[in-house]
């Protein structure tokens, strides 16, 4: 059985260290701050300029004008702080971002990435996707494995135009997580129930897959 969203931003929470600055993007990235884990230090930053983000507001604590880049209702934590966009690319730019979660159309076996534009439909834009996987050296993308109509995000190579070339190593779907090693995707874990020639059917890219694939455990 696929992922939820849920469970896609609860596994990549267990990729957090203690003291990570971390950018989390639109989409399913933003469900990793609700995730944290408990006595863990991390500094949730966002590309409209505030650092310290916090989880997602109850209707009690709801604030109109404390929003993400992806313009949803956010809380600040304790110790947060608040700037213009131009001092947040600083920090992004400056490799200042410890870990950064990202969406994406499609990623290749070489590491590319094309998360910004479907030609012939409205995009709203790029915003900060192509400084983020520029200025970053760690980068979890986190997308679901296949689109609507069924074809692989995983592939040979982006047939989209890329945000950034070369610079993912790590991708999260709703089906597996993998690694991008010498120009192909090395299957490291699958999605509990999901086996392992579902994933191979889905992944049109070079797929890699060890003897033992383990499942996903959830607590």
């Amino acid at each position: 059985m696929a992922l939820s969203r849920e469970q896609m931003a609860q596994r990549v929470a267990r990729e957090l260290q203690d003291g990570y600055y971390v950018n989390l993007g639109i989409g399913i990235p933003t469900l990793v701050a609700n995730y944290v884990p408990e006595g863990m230090e991390v500094m949730l930053q966002s590309e409209n300029g505030l650092l310290g983000m916090g989880p997602f507001p109850t209707e009690e604590e709801l604030d109109a004008d404390m929003i993400n880049a992806g313009k949803q209702t956010v809380t600040a934590r304790i110790g947060a702080s608040i700037f213009n966009s131009a001092e947040s690319f600083a920090m992004i730019r400056g490799g200042h971002i410890d870990l950064t979660v990202l969406g994406a159309f499609e990623v290749d076996v070489q590491g590319n990435i094309a998360s910004w534009m479907i030609p012939g439909k409205l995009v709203k834009g790029m915003g900060g996707a192509m400084d983020l996987v520029a200025g970053a050296e760690n980068i979890i993308v986190l997308m679901t494995h296949a689109s609507k109509d069924g074809e692989s995000k995983l592939l040979p190579k982006c047939t989209l135009p890329l945000t950034g070339a070369g610079c993912i190593k790590r991708v999260l779907t709703d089906l597996a997580y993998l690694e991008i090693e010498n120009g192909a995707f090395v299957l490291k874990e699958r999605a509990p129930g999901v086996s392992v020639e579902e994933i191979i059917a889905k992944t049109v890219g070079e797929l890699v897959v060890p003897d033992h694939v383990p499942e996903m455990t959830f607590g």
